[in-house]
């Protein structure tokens, strides 16, 4: 986890400019109901083999599009890679067939079939089996992410965003640094480091 202040030093070190927002979640869901991709760093870092709200890149799964445009931004997507999910926990069951729920799979680990009327409506995160990799994510385990999501559901009425970790052929981010130096590399949009919004300087937009 890093501080405020850490935060605030990487910015400034890298020349850049930060956006203080008290309200993270709203502006994050908002970007990405208009089509962007946007890198969340927030809080502690995860340990383990998926990002989980974390150390994500995340983006709107009702894009049909969005390996092309992941390739395009952010210049690393396999063809053959499906994308997963995060939703909130309380309407997994009405989006997804999950069955017995447990613990673990709110870890990203399993592939649940995607409800029928809802295969068209996320196209970006439905595999070709018509199963999705979910991660429900509970207010109290993660509460900005939890926000952030539910932010996204009152715009859209879709109580999901697509989740992918937040790296470019190398591991997830740990440090601010790190996340801001993919952030400046490749075409993700806006970057959020906890409170901070940055936008990438004029000329630069992927």
């Amino acid at each position: 986890e890093f501080s405020e202040e850490e935060i605030r030093l990487a910015i400034k070190q890298a020349g850049l400019k930060g956006e203080k927002c008290t309200d993270a979640p709203a502006r994050a869901a908002s970007l990405i109901a208009q089509g962007k991709i946007v890198g969340w760093f927030n809080g502690r870092m995860e340990m383990g083999s998926r990002s989980l709200g974390n150390r994500s890149l995340l983006a709107d799964p009702r894009l049909s599009d969005i390996h092309d445009v992941m390739k395009r931004k952010n210049q690393y997507c396999e063809d053959f890679k499906p994308f997963s999910l995060s939703v909130l926990s309380e309407k997994a069951g009405e989006w997804f067939d999950v069955g017995g729920r447990s613990l673990s799979s709110e870890f990203m680990l399993f592939a649940y079939p995607t409800r029928k009327k809802y295969h068209e409506k996320i196209p970006a995160v439905v595999h070709v089996d018509r199963t999705s990799r979910i991660h429900p994510v509970r207010r109290e385990i993660n509460p900005d992410y939890y926000n952030l999501i539910s932010e996204f559901d009152k715009l859209t009425g879709v109580p999901l965003v697509l989740n992918t970790s937040f790296d470019d052929i190398e591991p997830i981010v740990m440090s601010p640094e790190h996340a801001i130096n993919i952030f400046l590399k490749t075409g993700i949009d806006v970057l959020f480091l906890n409170k901070y919004m940055i936008e990438k300087p004029a000329g630069e937009h992927g």
